[in-house]
């Protein structure tokens, strides 16, 4: 049997690696520098699906995906939301008191600030949490720790100095599951789905407020709504939205008729199950 292609950004270890491997059980993996680069690979390999951080539960939505999503216009196929747990890794031969140096991701950084502020370590901001634990382990300094998953000390053969370091517990992040092709799931009764939108307004009073009363009146539930600035402009605005249904619902094809009317453009990015994760 062929196995499914997926690209990520990041190193080997990163914490969209954890994601594959509890969302894909046996796959041929492929790494990507940029965030950019991992949908160019989708866009341009149809056989490649990708699977993509859009936003955290403490630091809110991921940098950049927003207008990758319209530009590429890939289709989500699935979602997964990741337990995130931070460690701070070291040498092998390095303790607590060598370290005098963190480095990792920006937003791992700054979901750490306690031990960092206690311990008064200086701080050095890396692409990412797998790729600051590579880097450390391709020098010889054991003053400098990574702060990464126990999957990149696992790689990269580190110490793990300090467990669960982040400064709240339950953090999570959800990922997309993206790809060229359009996979949308058949509606069955009592399966719960998810439906994705980008959309951007006629230029027009109450435009918002309009263009969303279908949701309404027809009961569709909205699950995120958010706003983002179209590239080199203020003038204009995208709105990105999740609401729970299946495109082939009567109440839902009200929604999105009326939505139409409101809106200049109008791009369907995915139908898809709804993770169990929800229900929690």
């Amino acid at each position: 049997m062929k196995k499914t292609k997926i690209a990520f950004q990041g190193e080997l270890g990163a914490y969209s690696h954890i994601a594959v491997q509890e969302v894909f059980k046996d796959c041929e993996i492929k790494t990507c520098a940029t965030f950019e680069e991992t949908f160019k690979v989708a866009h341009d390999h149809e056989d490649y699906k990708i699977i993509i951080p859009l936003e955290n539960s403490l630091a809110g939505r991921v940098a950049d995906i927003h207008y990758l999503l319209p530009k590429y216009k890939l289709q989500i196929h699935a979602e997964h939301f990741q337990k995130v747990e931070h460690n701070l890794l070291g040498k092998k031969n390095a303790s607590l008191n060598d370290i005098k140096y963190v480095r990792s991701h920006a937003q791992a950084i700054g979901q750490c600030q306690k031990i960092i502020l206690k311990n008064k370590y200086k701080t050095v901001i890396s692409a990412d949490t797998a790729g600051s634990a590579k880097d450390l382990a391709d020098g010889k300094d054991k003053s400098i720790a990574a702060i990464a998953s126990k999957l990149s000390a696992e790689i990269y053969k580190l110490k793990i100095l300090k467990e669960n370091i982040e400064d709240e517990k339950g953090n999570v992040t959800r990922f997309l599951i993206m790809g060229k092709n359009v996979e949308q799931p058949e509606l069955i009764k009592g399966n719960k789905y998810i439906t994705t939108c980008i959309f951007r307004l006629k230029s027009e009073p109450a435009a918002l407020y309009k263009s969303l009363g279908g949701f309404a009146t027809n009961q569709v539930n909205m699950t995120k709504l958010e706003s983002f600035s179209v590239k080199n402009t203020f003038a204009q605005t995208n709105f990105y939205l999740d609401f729970e249904g299946h495109l082939d619902e009567k109440p839902v094809q009200n929604a999105m008729e009326e939505l139409g009317f409101h809106t200049e453009s109008l791009d369907i990015l995915g139908v898809y199950k709804a993770s169990k994760f929800r229900e929690n």
